[in-house]
């Protein structure tokens, strides 16, 4: 047998070793036809900050801020070099937030109702404009945007931004509305709860008072600010954007942020025509057809709206926050016109209920959900060492029939870093979890920026607690920025470790988007290895994957300290369904080269295979 390379000693050490494989080149998006999309999540605010002093609650001037500038060829090329075809950018829509920008004829936010100092991206204030904070130049932001979507497509990649339908800012003044459009609430009848046409939900004879502050907690950490004076002047008060009816919002509430309204009466009934039972069958076109002679919601015109804006400005798709919160006749409604506008659109929705999966899927026309629940967390679980493997095959098999809407993800701006005490505590462990995350079926893959070099998560950057990089306050992300290297974006300032580490990712997600076999057919083989084969049990996984063109033999070890050493057989059926005859066939390991014999006796195959601790193997037939 051959000596093998092991994915943790690469990680670990960095070493020359003659038999390693070279790092597979990025493929042009126009070559990439029916192959996997790879999505790179990323704000802007932190990809490009240099800033390394990370103050809590820190200023802009103190901590610093990434911009639209950062992301610059060079920079692009090497995301593109990754592995990637589309960038999320995230926190592009101008949202609440608290530097001072007056002097741009913007209005100040108050810190009693925004979460941190950099505020939410997901309390956006203007939806046709974008956050001062990005650009070089505030007064030509929206341009500096648009240069920024003409950079990424001339790097090959394609643009999405977040669209959050559920929520606005509680201060919501939409200042860029177009000539001819009107900003959310502009219109409202505010003497009444409900209206099918009004934006927001009110709490008549009311006026809105600022959360409690419980358990320690004070805007931005105590400072002695002049718009903190524990008021809001907000009458009558609204619904906020969880839900709640309180005049007074709990702390814990979404209080920053008021629901919008979609014609939910606040009985839970409709105000609108529901979607035939068995329209999940239809086209997007026929869906845009079933609403030209309906009555709309007022809510629903207006974000039809905001989504063909950034469209016509060059933005290839949107990632929906809580899409499950919004009636998923909305979003036939919505993705229906989008698709007429461009069919490509990417529309990718946060949607945690399993139950929902298929409505939001086939009647609300969405090309893909995050695979949050079932997979995220079955892996999560083996990653943290009280999971078992015998759990994935039946995860997969449950999502079988919607498997290729299903996004796959370790890591997100709502996660915990996989490098952190409180998930993993070490970023070689997500390494067989992102083997499986990204080869496992057709959908696509999302890795979240500072992900491929171990970033942890561990600054205290104000609101918040660390695990997650904040998505609140201006902080630099240590490890993300020693791969900038002062914005040469060349990784140099890597620690070896963290540079194997991206070399993985690299090596794994390029292979992932030229891989015919990937976008075919799969079969789980651990059940079938587990029952007897010796060596094998609930730490490994396996299965394959093949087309008419690509065979693929799957198999990963999840053990951080042991090794793994057994023959792993192959499925009679599977050697049939592959046309193979008895006798040697050579396999190489598609991410670091190595090659092993895969013996067929009596219509069984079996490779002898040796993995070491948080190893795996992509065995492609030669």
């Amino acid at each position: 047998m051959m000596k093998r390379l092991t994915l943790l000693a690469l990680v670990m050490t960095a070493f020359g070793c003659q038999s390693k494989k070279e790092a597979p080149q990025a493929m042009k998006v126009d070559e990439i036809k029916i192959h996997k999309k790879v999505i790179y999540q990323v704000f802007p605010r932190l990809f490009g900050n240099t800033n390394t002093t990370n103050k809590p609650w820190g200023t802009l001037r103190e901590n610093g801020t990434g911009k639209f500038s950062d992301f610059s060829e060079k920079a692009l090329q090497e995301i593109k070099d990754l592995g990637v075809t589309h960038i999320w950018y995230t926190g592009v829509p101008h949202h609440a937030l608290i530097t001072d920008y007056t002097s741009f004829g913007i209005s100040k936010d108050d810190p009693d109702i925004v979460k941190g100092r950099a505020g939410s991206p997901y309390a956006v204030k203007d939806y046709y404009n974008v956050n001062p904070d990005l650009a070089d130049a505030v007064e030509n932001r929206l341009e500096e945007f648009k240069d920024l979507i003409l950079r990424t497509h001339k790097a090959g990649l394609k643009v999405l931004i977040d669209i959050v339908p559920n929520h606005v800012a509680r201060n919501y003044e939409g200042k860029s509305t177009p000539s001819g459009l009107a900003a959310f609430g502009s219109s409202d009848d505010l003497t009444v709860e409900y209206a099918r046409n009004n934006n927001f939900y009110y709490i008549p004879n009311s006026e809105f008072k600022v959360p409690k502050w419980e358990n320690g907690y004070l805007p931005l950490g105590g400072e002695n600010h002049e718009m903190i004076d524990n008021k809001f002047v907000e009458v009558p008060a609204k619904w906020t954007g969880n839900g709640s009816r309180d005049a007074q919002p709990n702390m814990n509430d979404w209080y920053e942020t008021v629901k919008v309204n979609y014609g939910v009466r606040p009985d839970g009934s409709y105000d609108f025509e529901k979607l035939p039972d068995d329209f999940g069958k239809a086209d997007y076109k026929k869906h845009y057809k079933f609403w030209q002679d309906k009555i709309i919601p007022d809510s629903w015109v207006k974000f039809k709206d905001i989504a063909i804006y950034w469209l016509e400005l060059g933005v290839d798709g949107f990632r929906y926050d809580m899409a499950e919160m919004v009636p998923v006749e909305f979003w036939s409604y919505m993705n229906s016109h989008i698709k007429v506008k461009n069919e490509k659109a990417l529309l990718l929705a946060e949607v945690y209920q399993p139950a929902l999966y298929r409505d939001y899927i086939n009647k609300g026309k969405m090309d893909y959900l995050y695979d949050k629940v079932e997979l995220y967390d079955s892996l999560k679980h083996i990653m943290q060492g009280h999971g078992w493997t015998d759990h994935i095959p039946k995860v997969l098999e449950g999502l079988q029939d919607i498997e290729h809407h299903m996004l796959h993800f370790l890591e997100n701006h709502d996660e915990q870093r996989i490098a952190s005490p409180e998930f993993a505590g070490d970023a070689t462990k997500g390494m067989p979890a992102m083997v499986i995350s990204a080869t496992s079926s057709t959908s696509p893959t999302m890795i979240y920026f500072g992900q491929e070099v171990g970033e942890p998560g561990a600054e205290h950057a104000g609101f918040g607690k660390p695990s997650r990089t904040s998505i609140f306050d201006y902080i630099g992300v240590p490890h993300h920025q020693r791969w900038m290297n002062n914005k040469k974006y060349d990784g140099e300032q890597l620690s070896d470790s963290e540079k194997n580490l991206r070399d993985f990712y690299k090596r794994l997600l390029n292979f992932t988007i030229s891989s015919e076999a990937l976008m075919g057919n799969y079969q789980d083989i651990h059940y079938f290895n587990k029952d007897g084969t010796e060596g094998y049990d609930h730490r490994v996984l396996s299965y394959v994957r093949w087309s008419a063109s690509e065979r693929l033999i799957i198999v990963s070890n999840f053990e951080a300290n042991d090794s793994r050493v057994f023959e792993l057989k192959i499925p009679e059926e599977i050697i049939k369904k592959w046309n193979l005859k008895d006798g040697s066939h050579t396999v190489e390991d598609a991410l670091y080269g190595s090659k092993e014999e895969l013996r067929i006796e009596n219509g069984i195959g079996k490779i002898a295979v040796s993995l070491e601790p948080l190893q795996s193997f992509i065995f492609k037939l030669q």
